[in-house]
């Protein structure tokens, strides 16, 4: 009986590692029914009234921005597209803006800080469209550019991170004064399957890969990257954007009123040093 027993022990089956959380939080941020940072502009603003093209070279589908009411300011609000249907998805290239969209977004805060307005950014990309075209028209250059002049902004800005911060494509509209992130968003410099593939020619290792970017939305806070985290609804967004929607709101009426008592001088070198000082961290022998 005991040779069975041990016989059996022996060729068991592994027990198969947990999933990390990072990965959990990953699915999430990427679930098909989350919502979309078109989905908080509608919900949070009213009278927006879109801002088209990059008077260069056209208009980018997977950019929207434009003019409208928070709680009867006068603001911009700016979020990457990423469509619902396949149809959708393929026009605005699955959410990844082009350089004339972080251009256009450009303009748009420009004129946003002519007539002191304030900016709201919503992202939810996996990153900037790294496409034969997009390279020829300079992506590279407009995502500097965007994080140049975004720096130095003569207006409150607010980013929020709603599903995926991808790469250079998010932080192109995410150098802001306050930088919030909902729990279960991601923020990254890649992919895990992109890191995967980079480090262990493996994507299925796409597990680890998120274990190790430490990018979730306590990762990051950690980091000093993001300055709030946005509590979801149990099991996330998804299964009550009308509660998640009030959350956001809440916290963005908060933010902006603190922004709106700092002179402007004073609120452009909290943003220097904030900028300067992300991501340190010390170790000791």
């Amino acid at each position: 009986m005991a040779e069975h027993e041990a016989s059996r022990a022996t060729h068991a089956h592994p027990v198969a590692a947990p999933v990390p959380e990072a990965w959990i939080k990953t699915e999430l941020a990427r679930h098909a029914q989350r919502p979309y940072p078109m989905d908080f502009i509608e919900a949070l603003f009213t009278d927006f009234s879109e801002i088209h093209g990059d008077r260069a070279f056209g208009d980018d589908a997977a950019m929207n921005c434009g003019m409208a009411y928070f709680h009867g300011e006068p603001v911009l609000v700016v979020g990457n597209l990423k469509g619902r249907t396949l149809k959708e998805r393929v026009a605005r290239k699955f959410g990844s803006p082009d350089p004339e969209g972080y251009r256009k977004a450009l303009r748009a805060m420009k004129i946003a800080e002519k007539f002191g307005r304030p900016i709201f950014t919503f992202i939810d990309l996996a990153g900037a469209n790294p496409g034969i075209g997009a390279e020829e028209r300079g992506q590279g250059e407009a995502i500097a550019r965007n994080l140049l002049e975004m720096s130095r902004l003569q207006v409150p800005t607010i980013a929020t991170i709603t599903g995926e911060g991808g790469s250079g494509g998010a932080l192109a509209l995410a150098v802001a004064d306050r930088v919030l992130m909902l729990e279960n968003a991601i923020y990254s410099v890649i992919s895990p399957e992109g890191c995967a593939s980079i480090m262990w020619k493996d994507a299925s290792k796409k597990q680890q890969a998120a274990d190790a970017l430490k990018y979730t939305a306590t990762d990051v806070q950690r980091l000093g990257c993001v300055d709030d985290v946005l509590p979801e609804p149990e099991g996330g967004t998804q299964n009550d954007p009308a509660a998640a929607m009030a959350l956001v709101d809440e916290r963005l009426q908060y933010h902006l009123a603190n922004l709106r008592s700092l002179p402007i001088e004073q609120l452009l070198e909290q943003r220097y040093q904030k900028f300067r000082n992300i991501a340190q961290f010390y170790t000791t022998a």
